[in-house]
């Protein structure tokens, strides 16, 4: 996990099978020779080659509390892969519907197997849920979709790939200093550096944690002497708890996320997660749960989340579903983990839309943030993926062409766009 999550842990699961092999570890290897560096690694660091650049890292490291011992143990994996660099500049994330990543990553199975892994560790899952505050459902969500239970923790040498991304200059500072926490973890000794096997980005474990969040939220909660999050699953339970809790500021006894039914007269200009409202108006306006049955008439405040639109799956999404948002910050992925929990602790499946709601092809999708970026709106990267910020400056331009406001784009929005570019309202800064 890293504070601005990256999706690594989606676009991993999605090539990956049901089908997944048992084991859990690679065996030790000796370091794979590096590939030469990349001549642009060097310009952020005012033209020092690799080597120069990992000493200063190294005696940053010692400054930091590392022992030159943990340094000379860490030091064969310090090797530099452009390959890693290559990845990282070069990933996508799939543009799929929510309902098409739910239905494969928060699948039968997995729910399945969340619940027989509550029932196996139900010990330290209630422990964790005492001590932290955190249901075991959530928990679980978030342990079956980064790693299927440990079954696909990644294969590639982490102190290789944080310190190549540290050479790099995309996000350096970023990787420098979990660099210098993978280091930290290694001389407390919780893990060998030959042990440090996990995705291309650093993350560790069965919950992927960045070394960053490994030194401050794992725990020792089978009281082994070790923070393992790579074979002991009352320490994944536990430290994931801990994050949770105390990283992510989760709220004890409040819901998450609940499926809901909207009425089509709704003003779609609230269906927004900056916008919540208490239970009681949400009723007042005609939302129920999709049984028809009437929301709780109180003061609880939420938030109505709409992933596809007005004529797609609808949600509730209460305060706590900021810790999703937190932990990765696609909205698709975040709204699947919490559907996957709910799933979990016995909510029902969600409802299957009236009829497909229609989604701009890729070049179209594309076309529609070049336009609004034109018109003054801030998108993020034009990518044709439909992140947080092309959801809010389609919003605001639906707003202003009399749409539906429900931030789903469509082939009318983009007409409109085409035939008269829509301004952004002044000093309007889209989240």
């Amino acid at each position: 996990m890293v504070q601005t999550r990256f999706l690594i842990a989606a676009v991993a699961l999605l090539a990956y099978s049901a089908t997944v092999s048992a084991q859990m570890l690679p065996p030790p290897a000796k370091p794979a020779v590096p590939k030469a560096p990349s001549p642009r690694g060097a310009s952020c660091h005012n033209g020092a080659s690799f080597d120069r650049f990992l000493t200063e890292v190294k005696q940053q490291a010692v400054a930091a509390g590392v022992s030159q011992r943990t340094i000379a143990e860490a030091s064969p994996y310090l090797v530099y892969d452009q390959g890693i660099v290559n990845r990282d500049r070069g990933q996508r994330v799939f543009g799929q519907l929510f309902t098409e990543f739910a239905g494969r990553m928060a699948a039968a199975y997995r729910m399945q197997n969340g619940q027989q892994h509550i029932k196996q560790y139900a010990a330290a899952f209630a422990r964790a849920e005492k001590e932290y505050g955190v249901p075991p459902a959530v928990i679980a969500a978030f342990w079956g979709l980064e790693s299927d239970f440990g079954a696909n923790m990644g294969n590639l040498p982490t102190l290789k790939s944080l310190v190549s991304l540290a050479y790099d200059c995309r996000r350096s500072e970023m990787f420098v200093n979990e660099t210098i926490a993978a280091l930290k973890i290694i001389d407390r000794g919780d893990l060998h550096p030959d042990e440090m096997i996990g995705s291309w980005a650093g993350e560790l474990g069965q919950t992927q944690f960045l070394p960053v969040h490994y030194v401050n939220y794992a725990v020792d909660f089978d009281g082994d002497g070790r923070r393992d999050l790579l074979r002991s699953p009352a320490d994944v339970i536990g430290s994931t708890a801990n994050y949770i809790a105390n990283g992510l500021k989760w709220r004890r006894g409040e819901p998450w996320l609940e499926e809901i039914k909207v009425p089509p007269n709704l003003p779609w200009e609230k269906t927004d997660l900056t916008v919540r409202e208490p239970r009681s108006t949400w009723a007042q306006l005609g939302v129920t749960y999709p049984d028809g049955r009437p929301l709780p008439n109180d003061n609880l405040a939420a938030s109505v989340l709409l992933p596809m639109g007005r004529f797609g799956p609808a949600f509730m999404a209460y305060p706590n579903f900021a810790a999703y948002t937190e932990w990765n910050n696609s909205l698709i992925y975040a709204t699947t983990a919490g559907y996957l929990a709910s799933r979990i602790a016995g909510a029902a499946p969600m409802r299957k839309p009236a009829a497909p709601v229609a989604q701009l092809p890729f070049n179209e999708l594309k076309e529609l943030q070049q336009l609004l970026v034109r018109a003054g709106f801030n998108v993020g990267k034009v990518d044709g993926v439909l992140g947080q910020q092309s959801r809010a400056a389609v919003k605001a331009t639906q707003i202003k062409y009399g749409l539906p406001a429900d931030s789903w784009p469509t082939a009318e929005l983009l007409a409109r766009m085409r035939g008269g570019t829509a301004q952004a309202p002044p000093q309007t800064t889209v989240r």
